[in-house]
């Protein structure tokens, strides 16, 4: 089963098929909003960065939703996880530099991709009979295309995949770091994480959109700060690191030391599907979360959706990618394990870097195994019409997987988390693609006047179609 699985891995979901879906639905949907969030560059960064603490009025805010600054750190506890950490060190090693770049193309073309998929979810949203707002890829694919058996497919990989990239690949990635630096034994950590993500668990969105919004910003700023101290010990190997990054995208990896070598088509997949784990636009995953915030626009949430991807990958994973590769750590030894390749990157430059790994991967690893429940649940409850009893399961299932992370092999985990999201990533990017004059004119009104704060009411069926 697991040859099977690598090969559709290696061949059709992350082979050259979805490198052409992934970035061309991208490139299409840039064409048809006419690059709007690249032209308007600006007032996306004005939208976003200028109000990530900026209160919202209570009074301002929709019945059973969140703040934006919520939504976003919601889905950026999914996105900003370990494979920023990780999964950086995993590209290089078997991609060579080069996959840096392919990395950076995924996130340009994924900057659209989540815009578009982000706007589509508050476009289309619904609520529960709980009253919480409610929207994703099952909503537009039903409401918007009238095929509920595709929007049931998408939530079946969905609520599958959330065992993988949710619980077990963060889990696993947890407990190795935690393990490596303190020595404390797998099932100890496994049954401290599983009983402190039930805790936030059962909360619901609320509780899990109030722990991101603390997590998310100090997880962040502890990671960046930590990284930039090695990069400025590090500085004179930046301008090489730039240099290999781009040699190597357009003419492979030459072997060095343990190296295999990378050919350019190699690299560019390895990129993109590192890219794509990471910032995971086009998956349909985090429109989930994006769908529930209070906003006055479709479109100006899809601009949450972009700097999501912007932050998650330009910056945080750029960053990671450069230490690595100036500290000469990926040379020396490309099979080194990765939790240890990136620890020894922080390690060599400043004292007790490799607890800046450590902290790191728990807090980015937790973060992402509570958001990706609530994707997982959001899922399970569109399959049963929200059965409480099936949901109660589903939950139990998950935290005991957390515990079973921690002590999988880790090639298996990965394995099975791309085959998962791979999948997830079809139904959508194909509902996107059919839903496209709907993302244009939504693109069109918003930008028409983006600096004009729409009414909280202000009704958009005018420019979506209602097919089921």
């Amino acid at each position: 089963m697991l040859d099977i699985i690598g090969f559709l891995n290696d061949n059709i979901i992350w082979g050259i098929p979805m490198l052409i879906l992934m970035i061309g639905t991208g490139l299409y949907l840039t064409v048809v909003t006419k690059g709007v969030i690249f032209r308007h560059f600006g007032i996306l960064m004005k939208y976003t960065t200028a109000t990530l603490f900026k209160k919202q009025d209570p009074a301002e805010q929709e019945e059973g939703a969140i703040t934006p600054f919520q939504a976003v750190c919601t889905a950026l506890s999914a996105t900003v996880g370990t494979g920023n950490i990780v999964g950086v060190a995993l590209a290089i090693a078997v991609g060579g530099p080069g996959a840096m770049f392919w990395l950076w193309i995924s996130a340009l073309v994924g900057m659209v991709t989540k815009y578009a998929e982000c706007m589509l979810a508050v476009a289309y949203r619904d609520k529960n009979s709980k009253g919480e707002i409610i929207g994703g890829p099952m909503q537009y694919i039903t409401k918007g295309l009238g095929k509920r058996w595709l929007a049931v497919l998408f939530c079946i990989f969905g609520s599958i995949a959330a065992f993988g990239i949710g619980a077990t690949v963060q889990a696993n990635s947890l407990a190795g770091g935690v393990n490596a630096t303190f020595n404390i034994p797998f099932w100890v950590i496994g049954i401290v994480v599983a009983i402190l993500a039930g805790l936030v668990l059962i909360g619901g969105i609320k509780r899990i959109s109030a722990t991101a919004e603390i997590l998310v910003p100090f997880m962040a700023v502890f990671y960046i700060v930590g990284a930039i101290a090695v990069l400025v010990v590090n500085a004179a190997a930046i301008p090489q690191a730039f240099v290999d990054i781009f040699r190597s995208a357009f003419t492979g990896a030459a072997p060095v030391g343990g190296f295999a070598g990378a050919t350019i088509i190699y690299a560019a997949r390895i990129g993109v599907a590192r890219g794509v784990f990471t910032h995971e636009a086009g998956m349909g995953s985090a429109p989930i979360a994006h769908a529930s915030a209070s906003t006055d626009h479709p479109a100006r949430q899809g601009l949450w959706g972009a700097f999501e991807v912007f932050f998650d990958t330009i910056v945080m994973c750029t960053i990671t990618g450069l230490v690595i590769l100036t500290s000469g750590r990926w040379m020396e030894n490309p099979q080194l394990e990765k939790n240890a390749m990136s620890q020894a990157a922080f390690a060599d430059a400043i004292p007790l870097g490799q607890y800046v790994v450590t902290i790191g991967l728990v807090l980015f690893a937790f973060a992402t195994i509570i958001a990706w429940y609530y994707y997982g649940e959001k899922c399970v409850e569109f399959l049963f019409h929200e059965n409480r009893v099936v949901i109660r399961i589903y939950q139990v299932l998950y935290t005991v997987a957390v515990f079973l992370g921690c002590v999988a092999s880790l090639n298996v985990v990965w394995l099975f988390a791309d085959f998962f999201n791979g999948l997830m990533a079809f139904p959508n990017l194909f509902a996107l693609i059919a839903l496209s004059p709907v993302i244009k004119k939504l693109s069109e009104d918003l930008f028409a006047d983006p600096h004009r704060i729409r009414p909280r009411n202000t009704d958009y069926s005018r420019f979506i179609k209602l097919r089921g």
